[in-house]
Formats: structure tokens, sequence, C-alpha cells
């Protein structure tokens, strides 16, 4: 395994409990289905998605000392993935999210982050003592930092010179969490993966179509902003250059995680030379397969 990582995933890895049904749903619904358990987290799956494009992510996160952890770590070295710079609480729980989807989406949802929140900036030790980097040599390289980071955490990232040389490429945890990401819309590097939904609680309004989104979010002071609409076109820019493109029609199998596979696809084709145009496309495309259900590559 690669001591050195592409790139470093930053924020919730847990176990994901997925209830699907093949039929609509609505509130009080008792219907028959699949409960998987996955790895999962906005971290975890990005960096699932960017080890199958050939990358190497390291994690940051906090994972317990529990026997769940202990075979999330399993899994995460199993997927060539870096954890030793992962936290291992002795107090802390690994954390775990669940979910209900049908055949009309995601019906409800529960993220329980606390163990990430409760760490705080004790995930970050590594971009500190010099195995990573230091303030005097801060990490250059991509970041992909998620949303269930606290508030608190996304100001002092924002602000701290340890990310001054970073690559950073930003995603909300959900549309619940999304005002978190404000702290970064001034950050000289960071570009927002968000969708149609999460632009507009940035920006307090609503929008119809994906590059309104974008530039109402440059406007507001975001560096460059990607975002998607589900079937609808998606759009990726800066201030007065954006492009659009829209996603292959599918049939929607799954739901959770097509958002951090779309922003996972997009920085390993751009990692890999691909220009803008093709970067989107390929995007969407690999979003588009792993909501139908297939693995993207």
């Amino acid at each position: 395994m690669k001591e050195q990582p592409d790139i470093l995933c930053i924020g919730s890895v847990l176990w994901d409990v997925i209830g699907r049904a093949a039929s609509h749903m609505r509130v009080g619904s008792d219907v028959p289905g699949r409960i998987t358990r996955l790895p999962g987290g906005v971290a975890m799956n990005i960096a699932m998605t960017l080890s199958r494009f050939g990358l190497t992510p390291a994690l940051l996160t906090a994972i317990g000392q529990d026997p769940e952890g202990e075979e999330l770590i399993a899994e995460a070295n199993r997927m060539g993935m870096i954890t030793d710079h992962v936290y291992r609480s002795e107090d802390l729980p690994t954390d775990v999210y669940m979910a209900i989807e049908g055949a009309n989406g995601l019906i409800a949802a529960i993220a329980d982050a606390h163990s990430l929140e409760s760490a705080g900036a004790k995930i970050l030790r590594s971009l500190d003592n010099g195995r990573l980097g230091s303030a005097e040599a801060p990490f250059k390289g991509p970041v992909a930092l998620d949303g269930n980071l606290t508030e608190e955490l996304l100001q002092q990232i924002a602000k701290s010179p340890l990310f001054a040389r970073a690559d950073l490429r930003v995603a909300p945890a959900s549309p619940g969490k999304a005002n978190r990401l404000l702290a970064l819309l001034g950050h000289p590097s960071a570009t927002l993966y968000v969708n149609l939904e999460e632009a507009g609680l940035l920006c307090q309004t609503t929008f119809t179509h994906s590059v309104e989104a974008v530039h109402a979010l440059c406007t507001r002071g975001a560096h460059r902003v990607l975002v998607t609409n589900g079937g609808g076109s998606a759009a990726e820019g800066t201030a007065g250059d954006v492009i659009e493109a829209t996603p292959p029609a599918v049939m929607v199998t799954r739901v959770t995680g097509a958002g951090d596979t779309f922003m996972a696809a997009h920085i390993a084709s751009e990692a890999q030379g691909m220009d803008r145009t093709d970067a989107l496309t390929r995007a969407l495309n690999a979003a588009a397969t792993y909501v139908s259900g297939e693995t993207p590559l």
C-alpha cells in the first residue's frame, strides 16, 4: 500500500444501515424490502469511489475502538485506503447512518455523527504534527471535506494555515447541514459541491436551474461551485464562467451516496487530466450509474 495519499478525505466514516423497498412509501408505510449494512458516511463514500478510480485516499475521521469500528477499519484497509491517521477513541462509539428509501426516493434518514462532532479538531492532528503536514509546511493536494464536521471546526479550517495550500473540495452532509458551509464561502481555493436545494439554503432562496445557483453562490463569495439537480442539468463554474451538462436518464434504485459518488468521480477525473466538460460529464455518468444500482467505474 502507498504510504503517501493522493487525497485526504476528512469527515464522516460510519456504517450505513439502509432499508429499501420497491414500492412507493409515505409516513407510516410498512412494506417488504431489503435492509443492508455497508461502510458509508460522506468521507467514506467519496473515498470508496476515489479508490475505484485508481486513487489512494487517506481517511481523517473518528472511529471507535468498538467491534463496529474494528470492522470498519478492516473494510477501509481492504479497499486500499490509508487509515493510519484515523482518530480512534476509547470512549466514543462508531457512528451510524440509518435511512429508508422507496421507489419515490428517500423517505427519511437519521445521521448519528455525534462521535465525529465530539472528536472535533483531534481528527486533524496529522496535518499539524508533521505526518501529513504542519503550519510551516501545510499539506499540498486535494482535500475532500464533508459537512458533518461542526460549524465551529469548519470555521477553524477556513482560517487555518494547515489548509493554506490545499485544493479544498467541500460537500454538505445533507440539506439540513448545508448552512455549515457558509464559513467556507470566501475560501480562496474551495470548490463547493451542492444540489439545487442546498444551494438555495446557502443563498436563502429557491432556484429552478443549476446555472442560476452557481452564479448566485459565486456572487456570495464562493470560489468555484458545482450544482446538481437530480435528473436535470448540472452546472460547474466560477464567477462569469459556467458550463452545464445533463445526466443520462436511468431507472433510480438507490439515492443515498449519489452526491458523494458524483463529487469523487469529478475529483478523480480532474486529477487524471480531464478538461472541465469531460470531467463534469464523467461525474454525471458515474452518479447515474450508481443510482441505477451498478458500481461506477
